[in-house]
C-alpha cells in the first residue's frame, strides 16, 4: 500500500502555523522563484531583516523549507554590544520579576507545543513522539527551576557581568538550548543565540519571539561559526560561552579562550560505551538497547560502543541481533490510507540524519572499517523502511554493526553520531576498561554485570561523568547534574543547581564544580 503524508503535517501548512504566531519574525517574499520565506534575525531588540539568505533543507527529503539569513561580523559586534546593555539592566531587575516574565514565556509556548514539535519533524527528521518529548523536556525543566530559583541564588550569587553566548548543536533545540537560555534568564542574564545551521531554524525563531515578547532580552544570531565565532566567543562583553558540540569545533572555542577568564562550558563528544562482563540479564539488557537507537544515536548520550567478556559474545549477540533488526526508520510523517486525523504519527525510534552530507560521512566510515577488517555482522537496508512514493532518501542510514574495527579506523575512537555500533571483544577486566576508555573522556558509560559490586569497583577507573550499573545513563533532567571527563568537557559542569552556579557569581576565589587545566572537581552522587 503506497504510502501518504499525514493530513495537516505538510511543511507549508506547518510553516503558515509558524508565520501566524510570530509574524513579526518572518520576511514572505512571495514573488521568489523558490517560493522560500526568509528568517529575521532577532537583534538590537527586534526582528530584523539582515544577512545573506541561504536554502535550509530538510533532511526528510531534502526540499528547501526557509531561507537563513547569514549575519557578517560586523553586524554581530552590534547585537553583542545591545545585548550587553539590555544585560546590565536585566541583571538589576528583582528575582521576582525575573521569575514572572519567564513563567509568561513558558505560557506563552506552551499552547504551541505541538506547532513547535512539528517544525522539529521537518526541520531535524526528528519523529514525532521525540520531538515532542524535546518541547516538553524544555518547558517542564524550566518551570522546576523556576520553584528552585530562590534556593539555588541563596547567599548572595549574583549574574555574570555580561550575556550568555550560547552555540549550540542542532539535535536539542528546545530541551539543550531555549531550556539553557530560559534559566540563564532566570539567573539573571541576558542571553545571545546562534541558530545552528543545519536545523532548527524555525522551531528557535518561533521560540525566541514569544520569549520577546513578553520582555525576555534574548538576542538569536544565524551565520556561519567560522565568522561569527570571534564575537560570539572573544566580544569582551560576553560573560560566557555555553557551547554544544563536537570535538573539533569545540576545540576551536576552547583555543579562542585560552587568554580570557571568561566562565565557559563547552560539551564535546566522547566515545560511551556499554561494558558486557560476567552478565546474563539479557532480556532487561535489550530493553535498554532498543530505547538507545532513539533519534539515530543522534545525541551526545548515546552508546555506539560495546566492549564484551569473550565467553559471552555468542549470548550477547542472540540478544542484541533481534533488537537491531526490529529497529523501526523511515519518514517520519508517511502514514497508509487507514489513517484518519486523531490518529497518532509513526511511531518510530529514528528519520534521517541530519543531512544527506552526513549520511555519506557516516557510509564511508562503515565502509572504511571494514576495508580495514571490521566483520560486518549487520547491514540494514532501506529496502521496505516506510517512505513516500518517490522521496529522496539520501539521508537516511539503516542500522549497522561491526565486530573488531581496526584500530586505525574513525569508529575505533570516535562517536559516529549515527545507527552504527561496533563491538570489541576482550579477555580481561584491564582490556576492558582500556576498551571503554578509548577516547579519553566520555559523558556517559555504563556496565552490565550480575555482581554490581564489582561492576561498582570497575567503574573506578572508567573516565566517564555518569557511570550506569545495569542501566543506561542520559544528560538527566532537573536536579541532575550533567559534565563530562577527559576531552569531553571543558569548564563549568551543568544540570541541576550547578546550571545555576555555572552562570552566576559567588563568594571571590570560589572554585565551581568542572573540568578546568587548573582542576577538575565531581559532584557527589553522580
Amino acid at each position: 500500500m503506497a504510502l501518504r503524508l499525514a493530513d495537516g503535517t505538510a511543511w507549508q501548512e506547518t510553516l503558515a502555523r509558524a508565520v501566524e504566531t510570530a509574524p513579526e519574525a518572518f520576511d514572505l517574499e512571495p514573488g521568489r522563484p523558490d517560493g522560500a520565506v526568509t528568517l529575521r534575525n532577532l537583534i538590537e531588540g527586534a526582528w530584523q531583516s539582515t544577512g545573506a539568505p541561504t536554502a535550509v533543507r530538510t533532511p526528510v527529503d531534502n526540499t528547501v523549507l526557509v531561507n537563513l539569513p547569514r549575519l557578517d561580523a560586523e553586524s554581530a559586534r552590534s547585537a553583542v554590544a545591545f545585548a550587553a546593555a539590555e544585560h546590565r539592566d536585566w541583571a538589576a531587575t528583582p528575582l521576582a520579576d525575573r521569575k514572572a516574565r519567564v513563567v509568561a514565556a513558558l505560557d506563552a509556548l506552551t499552547p504551541h507545543r505541538d506547532l513547535l514539535a512539528l517544525l522539529l519533524v521537518w526541520e531535524i527528521g526528528k519523529p514525532w513522539r521525540l520531538a515532542c518529548a524535546d518541547v516538553d523536556r524544555a518547558l517542564d525543566g524550566v518551570r522546576w527551576y523556576v520553584e528552585e530559583i530562590d534556593r539555588m541564588l541563596a547567599g548572595g550569587r549574583e549574574p555574570l557581568p555580561g550575556p550568555v553566548s550560547n552555540i549550540a548543536s542542532w539535535n536539542y533545540p528546545m530541551s539543550v538550548l531555549v531550556h539553557a537560555e530560559l534559566v540563564q534568564l532566570l539567573a539573571g542574564n541576558a542571553v545571545i543565540a546562534k541558530t545552528p545551521s543545519q536545523g532548527g531554524a524555525v522551531c528557535l525563531t518561533v521560540a525566541h519571539a514569544l520569549m520577546r515578547r513578553v520582555g525576555l532580552p534574548a538576542t538569536l544570531v544565524s551565520g556561519s561559526g567560522e565568522e561569527l565565532s570571534e564575537v560570539l566567543v572573544r566580544a569582551p562583553e560576553i560573560g560566557a560561552v555555553a557551547f554544544v558540540g563536537g570535538r573539533s569545533n569545540g576545540g576551536k572555542v576552547a583555543a579562542a579562550l585560552l587568554d580570557t577568564d571568561k566562565r565557559h562550558m563547552i560539551e564535546q563528544e566522547g566515545l560511551n560505551a556499554w561494558g558486557i562482563w560476567e552478565f546474563s540479564q539479557w532480556d532487561m539488557l535489550a530493553t535498554h538497547l532498543k530505547k538507545g537507537f532513539e533519534y539515530g544515536k543522534q545525541r551526545c548520550t548515546a552508546y555506539p560502543r560495546f566492549v564484551v567478556q569473550r565467553d559471552l559474545v555468542d549470548q550477547f549477540l542472540d540478544m542484541y541481533l533481534p533488537v537491531v533488526r526490529s529497529v523501526r526508520f523511515g519518514h517520519p510523517l508517511a502514514v497508509d490510507d487507514t489513517w484518519s486525523p486523531g490518529d497518532p504519527l509513526p511511531d518510530l525510534d529514528f528519520g534521517p540524519l541530519i543531512s544527506a552530507g552526513k549520511a555519506d560521512e557516516l557510509r564511508r566510515k562503515v565502509d572504511e572499517a571494514v576495508r580495514g577488517g571490521a566483520i560486518p555482522l549487520y547491514r540494514g537496508r532501506l529496502d521496505g523502511a516506510p517512505f513516500l512514493p518517490g522521496q529522496d532518501t539520501s539521508a537516511y542510514v539503516a542500522p549497522s554493526v561491526l565486530l573488531a574495527p581496526p584500530g586505525r579506523s574513525r569508529l575505533m575512537h570516535a562517536e559516529p553520531f549515527g545507527p552504527v555500533d561496533t563491538i570489541v571483544v576482550v579477555d580481561t577486566e584491564e582490556e576492558l576498561l582500556a576498551a571503554m576508555n578509548a577516547s579519553n573522556g566520555a559523558l556517559v558509560a555504563s556496565l552490565a554485570c550480575d555482581d554490581e559490586e564489582k561492576a561498582a569497583k570497575l567503574a573506578v577507573d572508567l573516565q566517564a561523568f555518569k557511570v550506569g550499573i545495569n542501566r543506561p545513563r542520559s544528560r538527566g533532567d532537573r536536579a541532575e547534574p550533567f559534565g563530562g571527563r577527559g576531552a569531553s568537557w571543558k569548564g563549568a559542569f551543568v544540570g541541576g543547581d550547578l546550571l545555576v552556579q555555572a552562570v552566576t557569581v559567588g563568594e571571590p576565589g570560589e572554585r565551581l564544580y568542572g573540568n578546568f587545566p587548573e582542576w577538575t572537581a565531581l559532584p557527589p552522587n553522580i
